[in-house]
């Protein structure tokens, strides 16, 4: 059951995927200096999240947000985005959809996820296949969108398979993210590093433009935040 120490949190709590790739920082865009190409780093921003946002893309690698835990990512424009997180046992077959604003994440993985954060609740076995839902506050683009906050960094400009790759870097207090986008329109990002915190992941993305099959959790299996509440004893 849940602490009566979590409850106060728990009530409050935004459903914010510690895991998901958004970026560590935010600003108004507004740098001006130039990298590769002889682009701004806010133009370059801008047209690597339009490309994105209007592309079909997964990505697999690992994640800062639980030791030794991976995730898969994929988004298509109208369809919305999924992460699936395992590799550990507190992770192992949780999941996270988003779409319209919506975030929809595995009670388990909701419950990992506050587990992290020093609070201890425990998922009854009728709710492990459901999900909470919340709204997001914005769009669900923000799990891969690249900070306006970023800066070029050509000292870790790099080649990925056999394509060159510019790094930028977006740094906000104890975490950072290094994007490597592609050099060349449609400039997709290929690859992204994270540390946070003393931990370390690695994201590669891929199948740009594929087809893709997300489909959000039927409503029989979502709950809201307060169904949730009441369901671990959160009062």
């Amino acid at each position: 059951m849940l602490a009566r120490r979590t409850k106060p949190a728990l009530r409050t709590l935004a459903v914010v995927v510690v895991f998901a790739s958004a970026a560590v920082g935010c600003g108004d865009g507004s740098d001006s200096s130039s990298g590769g190409g002889g682009s701004s780093v806010s133009a370059r921003i801008e047209a690597v999240n339009k490309a994105m946002r209007e592309t079909s893309f997964s990505a697999t690698g690992t994640t800062t947000a639980f030791v030794g835990a991976t995730q898969k990512m994929s988004w298509d424009p109208k369809q919305g985005f999924r992460m699936e997180v395992g590799g550990t046992p507190q992770t192992e077959g949780g999941s996270m959809y988003c779409k319209d604003g919506k975030n929809y994440i595995s009670a388990p993985l909701f419950a990992a996820t506050l587990a992290e954060k020093g609070q201890q609740i425990t998922v009854p076995s009728n709710l492990a296949d459901r999900y909470v839902s919340s709204d997001t506050g914005g769009d669900c683009t923000s799990y891969f969108a690249v900070s306006s906050d970023g800066q070029f960094a050509p000292d870790k400009d790099t080649t990925i398979g056999s394509t060159k790759a510019q790094a930028i870097q977006v740094s906000a207090g104890v975490g950072e993210d290094v994007y490597f986008i592609s050099p060349e329109s449609p400039n997709y990002v290929l690859k992204q590093e994270t540390s946070q915190n003393g931990r370390t992941s690695s994201t590669t993305f891929g199948d740009f433009g594929a087809k893709m099959t997300i489909s959000m959790p039927s409503d029989d299996k979502t709950m809201t935040m307060d169904e949730f509440r009441s369901a671990v004893g959160a009062g």
